[in-house]
């Protein structure tokens, strides 16, 4: 038997207020005054002082802002990395992503396709990159993708929706600030939080599952039980709750993988642009056959915290249309056998996922 040896985040910091040692963190890590630190921001964050003042530049840096109501794709990826190049004029000393998981996928990205040739579509798939990525560092401004400790960047590419999958991709270094995360807007922060409920059920009920694991998708669902059905946290310590929740669900998957909600909602995600963390809520809330419990304690979430999820996304799609979504769904082959196992295709055929796509 052999074992995948799979890498961690190296380092982290911890802690409300860690955001401001930022400069501390990077000063060692210049590669000299001519090598850039890259600042890819949420552009939500344009006009917000509060956090953009604390960004530390110096010499050739610059921020980038991007907008995260798309998911990040393969060509956006590619003409960031030729802006870079063009812009510097040395290789950069490191991308730091600043925002959602969609601003940490988009830096991992980049900091692969900056020290490796052709296109990011070219990579998506598992342990397809060469050469290690250029430093990378990652401070989540929401919580619950796990995108700050995973090892793969969720792109949609010409042909497909999936993850640059990579011994190259973790961040070299991640800052847990909960603060960043207390203007999240309610609907978002539990859309995201959701993702990180349903990493934890998808892995705890796969058949992947393992004692590595379990370990943390156990703690995650329980801090995901306490901030989501509870009533005796603080908003600070729902914040900061949530952020370790997101590490663990995140974790849980490194051994492991996820499941039935997340393979359908890259196909919502690829045909109609759902973003990920609404579009697992979408999918899970039909999922009762596959995790009956889980679906159950979702619903009860949902309707304590007087979320509507939007209704027939899928009541207007074409014959055709509901093909895309179905040959995206199962081109997730690893996602499908830690759901049901190996033989999986017994109870996944086409018309089953499209009775179920047709539910939404």
């Amino acid at each position: 038997m052999s074992y995948k040896n799979f890498p961690m985040v190296p380092r982290v910091i911890f802690g409300r207020g860690s955001f401001n040692q930022l400069s501390d963190i990077l000063t060692p890590k210049r590669l000299g005054i001519n090598a850039p630190f890259i600042f890819l921001v949420d552009d939500v964050f344009k006009s917000n002082s509060w956090l953009t003042s604390r960004i530390p530049l110096s010499y050739e840096d610059i921020i980038i802002y991007i907008s995260a109501a798309e998911e990040p794709k393969t060509d956006q990826i590619d003409i960031l990395v030729e802006e870079i190049i063009v812009n510097s004029k040395e290789r950069p000393s490191g991308i730091i992503g600043i925002g959602g998981g969609t601003l940490l996928d988009i830096a991992k990205a980049v900091s692969i396709m900056l020290t490796n040739e052709g296109k990011a579509e070219d990579y998506q798939g598992w342990d397809l990159v060469k050469n290690e990525a250029i430093y990378h560092v990652g401070i989540p401004t929401i919580s619950g993708t796990g995108a700050e400790v995973s090892r793969t960047t969720v792109l949609t590419g010409p042909e497909r929706k999936l993850g640059i999958n990579s011994d190259f991709t973790p961040f070299d270094q991640v800052v847990l600030d909960s603060e960043l995360t207390k203007d999240v807007p309610k609907n978002q922060w539990f859309y995201t939080g959701m993702d990180c409920y349903i990493h934890c059920i998808e892995s705890l009920q796969g058949t992947y599952l393992n004692a590595f694991s379990q370990s943390y998708g156990d703690m995650a669902l329980e801090l995901c039980k306490e901030i989501f059905l509870g009533d005796d946290l603080t908003n600070i310590e729902a914040q900061e709750k949530l952020m370790m929740a997101s590490w663990h669900g995140g974790m849980s998957i490194v051994y492991s993988q996820v499941g039935v909600a997340h393979a359908m909602s890259y196909g919502l995600s690829y045909l109609l642009g759902t973003k990920h963390g609404i579009g697992n809520c979408i999918v899970f809330n039909h999922l009762d056959e596959f995790y009956p419990e889980g679906v159950k304690l979702f619903k009860e979430m949902k309707v304590k915290h007087d979320i509507l999820l939007p209704q027939g996304i899928c009541t207007d799609l074409s014959d055709k249309e509901f093909d895309i979504m179905i040959d995206v769904a199962l081109n997730l082959v690893p996602l499908w056998e830690n759901a049901l196992g190996k033989n999986w295709k017994k109870t996944i055929t086409r018309k089953k996922l499209k009775l179920l796509y047709k539910k939404m």
